[in-house]
């Protein structure tokens, strides 16, 4: 056995966050009265993932992000919005949903067996995640999960690694691994803490950045290979 402590993502690499946010956008939204739907997804969800960049890189705060997004995405269309009140929501319909992709109860499940100690590492509001936990059927595979903002800082800084790492008993940073589908978050994130990185790419997106995974996998079938 190669490592002992597998750091999962959750979003993107074990849940289907793409259906989560689209039911929860949609249901939002015509809650709003909104007639075009699909327009409003189709700005938010690019303009979201820019802002979680930038969460990242620190040029925000998770408070700014979450209570002005969806304000800024209504005034794109020249209405005015609370954007504090729309984020809670948001919130409480995307708590529900908790899809998980094809295989990914079975692909925890073998690696359980096999002896590993499962950890989730999420960048993530934790009333949603919570939520969406005890919607999921994945939850029970892990012996704890660390969501950012109840560690006090995000992947990809090394601080939320060296937290994680301490809650975990016997941790042994050579026999840790953090498994991800963001390289921007889990594998600079891994490459910040000094362990081993797996990008999970079932997008089987090209890697136009400079950062370098340990290992590239593009499905469940070849993380197991490389694992058991």
């Amino acid at each position: 056995m190669i490592y002992k402590t597998l750091l999962f993502d959750l979003d993107s690499t074990l849940w289907d966050f793409h259906s989560a946010e689209n039911y929860a956008l949609t249901k939002l939204l015509e809650k709003q009265g909104v007639d075009d739907v699909e327009a409003y997804i189709d700005v938010y969800v690019p303009m979201n993932r820019a802002m979680w960049r930038s969460l990242e890189k620190d040029e925000i705060t998770r408070e700014e992000l979450v209570e002005t997004r969806f304000a800024k995405l209504f005034d794109h269309f020249g209405f005015e919005k609370d954007g504090k009140e729309l984020a809670a929501e948001y919130e409480a319909i995307l708590g529900t949903q908790g899809q998980t992709y094809e295989g990914a109860e079975e692909l925890l499940q073998a690696l359980r067996d096999a002896g590993y100690d499962l950890y989730a590492a999420t960048n993530g509001i934790t009333t949603i995640q919570k939520g969406r936990l005890s919607n999921s059927p994945i939850a029970q595979y892990f012996k704890k999960v660390f969501i950012s903002e109840e560690v006090g800082a995000q992947k990809p800084s090394e601080v939320f690694f060296e937290r994680v790492a301490s809650a975990i008993p016997d941790y042994d940073k050579d026999k840790a691994v953090i498994i991800g589908d963001s390289l921007t978050a889990d594998i600079q994130g891994g490459i910040n803490a000094g362990i081993d990185t797996i990008w999970m790419n079932l997008a089987a997106k090209e890697n136009r950045t400079t950062i370098k995974p340990t290992v590239e996998v593009r499905s469940y079938e070849e993380l197991l290979e490389f694992l058991v």
